[in-house]
């Protein structure tokens, strides 16, 4: 059965939407959502999370029980949140992401599609599920396509990670990693400006707008210290 979830105003909801959805497993925590939130079709939101104003979903999006989600948070389409997760502020969750239990995320965080985070170090084994916690992953942080986050990882913040990157260790503030494992690659102001790296298809108005530009030599793409 499900419970009754309050919800503020301007609520703009799909037809199978379902909010309070009842857990297996027992929850005290009381369940609110805030004001101007969007729910498009297939979302189930669980009884015992609190999500705040300006929510938005895309189809077929899962939110667990005992969740606590911030204001102006997107979560798109066949995206699983899991139970027990903390969402800050302004943190975009894109397609087909999967957040494990216990996961930390960080305000203005961004996860592209395809991320997949972790949170069991042994899994199927009871010692191990005693210690289940997924990753925190700092403020403003940036993963690409189909990465991976480990358990107990922490990603600082305003780092970027690489497309099909496995986080396996801690990065710290403000780098590039990527790779598998992801390892330190440069720092983020280090970044080269985005005019230097593409240029425009005149021939697409649509679609494939843009290329990247000509590698130059001596480029390399080694582990760099960072001070």
């Amino acid at each position: 059965m499900t419970r009754r979830m309050p919800v503020g105003e301007g609520l703009v909801r799909d037809r199978g939407v379902r909010l309070g959805y009842p857990a297996d497993r027992k929850v005290d925590s009381p369940s609110s959502l805030g004001d101007d939130v969007r729910l498009r079709s297939g979302t189930v939101v669980y009884a015992g999370s609190r999500i705040g104003h300006g929510f938005q979903t895309g189809h077929n999006v899962v939110v667990r029980e005992e969740c606590l989600i911030g204001d102006h948070v997107s979560v798109w389409s066949n995206t699983v949140i899991d139970y027990g997760c903390v969402i800050g502020n302004g943190v975009k969750i894109h397609s087909n992401c999967y957040v494990a239990q216990f996961t930390e995320i960080g305000e203005r965080a961004f996860l592209a599609p395809g991320v997949t985070i972790a949170n069991d170090l042994y899994p199927g084994q009871e010692e191990s599920a005693k210690v289940m916690s997924g990753p925190w992953i700092g403020p403003g942080a940036q993963l690409g396509v189909n990465v991976t986050v480990l358990p107990y990882v922490r990603i600082g913040a305003g780092t970027i990670v690489g497309a099909g990157s496995v986080v396996t260790r801690d990065l710290p503030d403000n780098v590039v990693a990527y790779g598998n494992p992801a390892v330190v690659r440069g720092r983020v102001e280090d970044l080269e400006d985005i005019g230097a790296r593409v240029a425009g298809n005149e021939t697409q108005h649509v679609g494939n707008r843009f290329r990247l530009k000509q590698a130059r030599a001596g480029d390399v793409d080694e582990p760099q210290p960072v001070p």
